[in-house]
C-alpha cells in the first residue's frame, strides 16, 4: 500500500512539474512571438548602464512635446490617439519607462529622479533638443513635474491630463474617511506568476489598457503585459516617495500650463469594487476637482479645463481636446521665443 501511495505522490509531483515547465515554455514562446509581431515603434536608445529605453519620436519642429504615461503598462501606447495629431505641428516623443513594454528593466527600488534622468539621457542620446513641453497623464503628471524640477532650463511648458496630485493620498483619505485600496494584491500575485504563463492565459485581454482604447493598442498591451507588470508593481511600491519628491517642484513660474480634468464620475460598479458608497464617490470627485484646481495655481500662466464626458483616460475619450491643449502650449512657447529673439 505504501509503495502505491509513494507512486501516486511521485506522479502528482511529476504532473505538477510538467505543468509548470509547460507553462514556462509557453510564456517564453509567447514573449518571442510578441517581439516578432509587435516590435518597438520608434527606436531603442542606449543609456547609462547598458540599458535601452524605447523612444518614439515623430514629426518636426520646436518645442519638442514629450509624453509621460501614467501608472499602467501601456508605455508609449498611452498616447496612440494624440501622438500623430501633435506630430503634424511639431516634434512629438512618446517613450516607455524602464521595464515597461519594450524598455529594459532597471534594478532596485523605483526612484522618480532616476526615471527623470533616464528620460533626459534617452532624449540626449537620440539627439532630441530642448525646449520641451512635458505632457503627463495621471502619475505621469508628477513624473513630468519632477523632470521640470530637475531639468528646469529644458522645460518651456506643461500639460497635465487628469494628473495625480502630490498630496492626493492624504487628501483623498480625509475626503472619504479611509485610505483607498490601491488594489496591488492581485497585481503582485500576477507579477509573481508572470513567468508561468498564468497572466497571459487568465488575465483579461488587454489588461492595463482601458476598454475604449483602440483594438490594436489593446492587443499589443495584452501581448507585452507579462513582461511589463513587474515594472508597474515597482512604480506602485514607490508611489508615496514619488509624490513626496514631485511635491517639491510645484513652482512652475510663468511657464504655460494647461490642466485637463475629467468630469465623468466613477460608475457604480467601480465604486462597489472600491468599497465606496455613492456619497463617498461624490466626495472623492469633489476632492479630485479641488486638487486639479490647485495644480492650475502652480504657474502664473495657466488654464484649467474641465473635459465633458471624459474618464480618467482623457487622451482616449477626448483626444482632440488633449491635442488642442498641447498645440496651445506649443504656440505660446513659440510666441515667447519669438518675443525674446526680437
Amino acid at each position: 500500500m505504501k509503495t502505491w501511495l509513494k507512486r501516486i505522490a511521485l506522479g502528482v509531483v511529476a504532473l505538477v512539474a510538467l505543468t509548470v515547465l509547460s507553462g514556462a515554455e509557453f510564456e517564453g514562446l509567447s514573449r518571442a512571438a510578441a517581439a516578432r509581431s509587435f516590435p518597438a515603434p520608434g527606436r531603442l536608445v542606449a543609456i547609462a548602464g547598458g540599458r535601452r529605453l524605447q523612444l518614439d519620436c515623430r514629426g518636426a519642429g520646436s518645442p519638442v512635446v514629450v509624453f509621460e504615461s501614467g501608472l499602467d503598462t501601456l508605455g508609449s501606447l498611452s498616447w496612440t490617439r494624440v501622438h500623430d495629431a501633435v506630430a503634424r505641428t511639431t516634434r512629438a516623443c512618446a517613450f516607455s519607462r524602464a521595464g515597461i513594454m519594450w524598455s529594459d528593466p532597471a534594478n532596485g527600488a523605483f526612484d522618480v529622479r532616476r526615471e527623470a534622468q533616464d528620460l533626459h539621457d534617452a532624449l540626449a542620446a537620440a539627439g532630441e533638443t530642448p525646449p520641451f513641453v512635458m505632457v503627463g497623464h495621471s502619475l505621469g503628471g508628477p513624473y513630468a513635474l519632477t523632470y521640470a524640477g530637475l531639468y528646469g532650463s529644458q522645460v518651456a511648458g506643461l500639460v497635465f491630463v487628469d494628473a495625480s496630485h502630490p498630496d492626493q493620498v492624504a487628501r483623498l483619505r480625509k475626503a472619504i474617511g479611509r485610505d483607498l485600496d490601491p488594489g496591488t494584491g492581485l497585481i503582485k500575485a500576477a507579477d509573481a506568476l508572470a513567468w508561468s504563463g498564468a497572466v497571459r492565459l487568465f488575465a483579461p485581454k488587454g489588461s492595463g489598457a482601458p476598454d475604449h482604447a483602440p483594438a490594436q493598442t489593446i492587443a499589443i498591451a495584452a501581448a507585452w503585459q507579462p513582461q511589463s507588470i513587474h515594472a508597474a508593481v515597482r512604480e506602485s511600491d514607490g508611489l508615496g516617495r514619488t509624490l513626496a519628491i514631485a511635491g517639491q517642484y510645484r513652482g512652475l513660474g510663468d511657464r504655460p500650463l494647461v490642466v485637463l480634468t475629467r468630469t465623468a464620475s466613477a460608475p457604480a460598479q467601480a465604486l462597489k469594487a472600491m468599497g465606496l458608497s455613492a456619497e463617498q464617490g461624490r466626495r472623492l470627485d469633489a476632492e479630485w476637482r479641488a486638487m486639479q484646481d490647485d495644480e492650475a495655481t502652480w504657474s502664473t500662466h495657466s488654464r484649467h479645463q474641465l473635459v465633458p464626458d471624459a474618464s480618467h483616460y482623457i487622451q482616449f475619450d477626448q483626444p482632440q481636446t488633449v491635442t488642442a491643449a498641447i498645440d496651445g502650449v506649443v504656440r505660446q512657447v513659440r510666441a515667447g521665443a519669438a518675443a525674446q529673439a526680437r
